[in-house]
Parts: C-alpha cells; structure tokens; sequence
C-alpha cells in the first residue's frame, strides 16, 4: 500500500516561507552539484573495497596501510558472516581478478597486488563525497552531521524529502518565526544522525538525506496541529482511493511503522528507520519546550507587528474611513501619516488602494447622456 499527503488545511501563511523556500533551494542545489559524481564514484569505490576485503580475508599475512586495516576492522566487526565467506577458499572467485591471486600463492608475489589495492583505496577513499560528506557512524566527522542532510541518493529520495519538508515545514515557519525554525531544523538534523549512530554504532553505511530533520518537523507538527486534517491520496493494489486523516492519529501512526520496520529489518534495508524516529521523538519534546517557555507567543507577536496594521493608529483609522466610504478624509490622514513616517510601507499600499478606489468611485457615477438607436 503506497499513501501519500496531497495538503493540509492550513496551506496559507502570513508571510513567505523564506526559510523552507531557501532550506528546499539548497538541498536541490547540492543535489544537482553531487548527484551524478555520487554516481560515477560508486562503481570504483565498490570493486577497490571488494577486493581489499576479499584478499585480506583469504591473506591476513599480507600488511596494508592504518586505513585499510581500519576499514577491514569494521567490516570484519560489523559483518562477521560475509567476513567468514569472504575468507572462504571454496567460494566461487568473484571475478577474473580474483581468480588471477588465487592463482599466486606466494605473499611476495600478493602483496604488490595488496600495495597497489591500498592505494586505489585510499585515492578513492580522498575524492569520494559520500566518505568524506555523508554521515558514516563508525567515522564519525562533526562536520557530517551538517553535511549529510543536504545529500540526497536519487531523485525520488529528493523529491518525496522536498514535499514532506514543504508540507510541514512552511506551517511551522509561520507559527515559530525563521529564527526559531532555522535553529530547530538544524538541530533536529544533528539529533536524529547521532540516534542513528547510536542505533548502529559500527556501521560503515554512509547515512545521507534530510528526512531526520524533516522527521522532527512531523513531530512537531503533531504536538503544534494535532487535529489539523491531512488530505491523503493511497493506492491498494489497483484501487486508488482519497481520504482526510487528522494529524493526531495519522502521523503516530507513520511513527509507528517506522519502529517496526527498524526493529524488523534494521540496517540491511537500506533506510535510516531510527533517524526518523529519533528525529520525530525530538521535534515532538522540542515543539513542547518552544510551546511551553513563550518562545512561541514571542516569535508570533514580532511577527504580528511587522505584518500588522493595527500596531499604528493612523492606519487603523485611514482604514475605518475607507470602509465607511470617505476615501478622501481617508487619504488625508495618511498623507499626513506618510510625511511623519516616510519609512512606513504599509502606508503607501493603503494610499494606492485609496487613490484607485477614489478614481473608480469617480468614474462610476458621472452622469451619462442619454441616447435613443433606430433599428
């Protein structure tokens, strides 16, 4: 079964979401400027550890370099099984090479070859994005926690990351502010990679995407939207059906799964199941805490009273006088507001309104001559 969020009923906000608009340019930017060498490196990153591993396992006589050692170290620790086979000199060659060593016995005549393996490795090891910028929990680097988010493995990856983020995101943006939300995102980012670290501490998987962070925006939808509806789309086979779902149960229910499927197919499937947990668990508490100690009712009152006109009392007033017809009186006080105030934007907007509802009053009841047609 496949479902999918289509919108919720609070799709409009106060301001432009610059923050998830510049968070979602971002991500695409990095994703168009990384995806396609991500993709020419992988092939040589795969066949260089192949065979390292493969010629480590059957010759552990053989000495390699600190960093290969390392890297044979946590795979032999994190996959004893495929460490064994790999080891295994019953097991088919994997290809010609490999069949070319079997055939050299000596560890004079292989550790040329091993030398040559260690620095394809660690050549490609130095200009691989993935090594060096995703999130990889048996190396941990403190700048990955920020880099990783903004990588993505494909454009289906990309793309189902963006619309959760603008779904979620642009909302919470408009109720927190953008100082706020940016801080939160960031943060939630680097709490949901370490709960994956902490899941699965000896994993040389590299761990990229921003769906830890967008996660916690989830999260903190539920505590800020509990009942706010979501309008779904699903398929079930090749029936295809729509229905709206409130967040309080819908978006649990979406945590839920997340906690089976980790707890049922942990790493090997290839998604960061406890990452999103971690970031949902996070968003939620975090959503609390900004709730809770006025951060919030701050952020929403700097926000009302850059966008608000009720803060000046001669807008208020102009605009009474529009509503009750009297464009002109209206249009003199807020002349005289804009000479006091040149700096005061919401005041020129008024007036622009003022003067073409003015010339429209005017247009429209000018007395017309009569005239009489022949047919």
């Amino acid at each position: 079964m496949l479902l999918i969020p289509l919108k919720h009923e609070n799709m409009e906000g106060r301001r432009w979401p610059i923050i998830t608009f510049g968070l979602i340019a971002l991500n695409i930017v990095v994703f168009l400027g990384t995806h396609w060498t991500i993709d020419n490196q992988q092939p040589e990153i795969f066949d260089v550890r192949v065979h390292v591993l493969l010629l480590a396992a059957s010759h552990p006589e053989l000495k390699v370099p600190d960093d290969v050692q390392q890297f044979v170290e946590d795979f032999q620790k994190s996959n004893p099984e495929a460490w064994k086979e790999a080891g295994s000199q019953s097991r088919k060659p994997f290809d010609a090479e490999e069949l070319r060593e079997r055939r050299m016995q000596d560890p004079e005549e292989l550790q040329p070859e091993m030398d040559s393996l260690a620095q394809r490795f660690h050549d490609v090891q130095e200009h691989s994005i993935l090594q060096n910028y995703a999130f990889i929990p048996a190396h941990k680097k403190p700048i990955t926690y920020l880099t990783s988010i903004f990588l993505h493995a494909g454009w289906l990856h990309l793309i189902g990351n963006m619309w959760f983020l603008w779904l979620s995101g642009f909302i919470l943006e408009d109720n927190w502010g953008r100082v706020i939300y940016v801080v939160f995102y960031f943060l939630a980012g680097i709490a949901a990679t370490q709960f994956h670290a902490w899941a699965y501490p000896d994993s040389i998987v590299p761990c990229l995407g921003a769906s830890g962070a967008i996660a916690a925006l989830m999260g903190a939808f539920l505590v800020r939207f509990p009942k706010l509806k979501i309008d779904m789309w699903g398929t079930l086979f090749f029936y295809r059906f729509r229905f709206k779902a409130a967040a309080y149960w819908l978006l649990p229910l979406w945590l839920a799964s997340e906690i089976f499927y980790g707890a049922l197919v942990g790493k090997i499937s290839g998604v960061a199941h406890w990452a999103h947990v971690g970031g949902f668990v996070f968003g939620a508490v975090a959503a609390l805490v900004i709730q809770r100690t006025g951060l919030e009712h701050k952020a929403n009152a700097a926000i009302e009273e850059k966008i608000g006109w009720t803060a000046d009392p001669a807008i208020v007033e102009g605009t009474e006088l529009m509503n009750q017809g009297k464009i002109d009186e209206a249009i003199s006080v807020l002349q005289k507001h804009v000479a006091a105030k040149p700096d005061a934007a919401d005041t020129y907007y008024l007036l622009q309104q003022l003067y073409w509802g003015r010339t429209t009053y005017r247009n429209t009841t000018k007395p017309r001559s009569s005239s009489a047609s022949c047919t």
